[in-house]
């Protein structure tokens, strides 16, 4: 049985293209994975502290922050809830992230996500040749993978925006700095940019959805 963590960042609960399309990659997953657990982190509707001054010490910059005792009862809040979404991340076998594309990149909500997971001792560390991912072979299984969702209104994957992706392009070089080499993509791009093509384009990235995901 392997875990999956389903991501969402967007402020809709159900009508939106990227989530259109991650959730019928997550319900044919269920389908063809029953007894695999599936968990939600809404990230809207999440708990997701923000990184303070104190939390930053703590993690060594500088290195003689403080300990656990000495911060404040808001710090250690925070310090307890980003273990634990620490925690669940490497406890993942899967890694479902699902976001809109807004001004060439992701909602700053799901930054706060990542910056929440990509802590130093925890999902990489420093090494002799620099820095080393801690994460790809956590979990019950031999080798994290993640799946990233993302609509956009025009097409960034090829053609001329390609330099100005930075949704995509972040999240692939975050997972690969932490150890995750299998980091997959779904586009569902183009819709406002070519409007007569809208319902097809869905339905491409949907179909694509449905495929990929009864191997993933």
């Amino acid at each position: 049985m392997a875990t999956v963590l389903y991501v969402t960042a967007h402020p809709f609960q159900d009508d939106s293209h990227s989530l259109r399309v991650g959730r019928h990659f997550i319900e044919t997953y269920q389908e063809a994975n029953p007894d695999d657990e599936v968990i939600h982190l809404d990230l809207y509707r999440l708990d997701l502290p923000q990184i303070d001054a104190d939390l930053l010490r703590r993690w060594g910059q500088p290195a003689s922050g403080p300990s656990f005792d000495e911060l404040s009862e808001e710090s250690k809040q925070k310090a307890v809830r980003m273990s634990e979404l620490v925690e669940q991340f490497m406890a993942a076998d899967k890694i479902v992230i699902v976001n809109p594309v807004w001004n060439y990149s992701f909602p700053s909500i799901l930054k706060m996500y990542l910056d929440a997971v990509l802590v130093p001792g925890k999902t990489f560390t420093r090494a002799n040749n620099g820095m080393r991912g801690l994460s790809g072979l956590t979990g019950t299984q031999q080798g994290k993978k993640v799946m990233h969702i993302q609509a956009s209104g025009t097409v960034l994957s090829h053609g001329k925006f390609e330099d100005v992706e930075f949704s995509h392009r972040y999240i692939k070089a975050a997972m690969n700095f932490i150890g995750i080499e299998d980091v997959q993509a779904i586009y569902a791009e183009g819709t406002s940019e070519y409007p007569d093509q809208a319902q097809s384009i869905m339905e491409q990235a949907i179909q694509q959805a449905v495929s990929t995901a009864k191997t993933f």
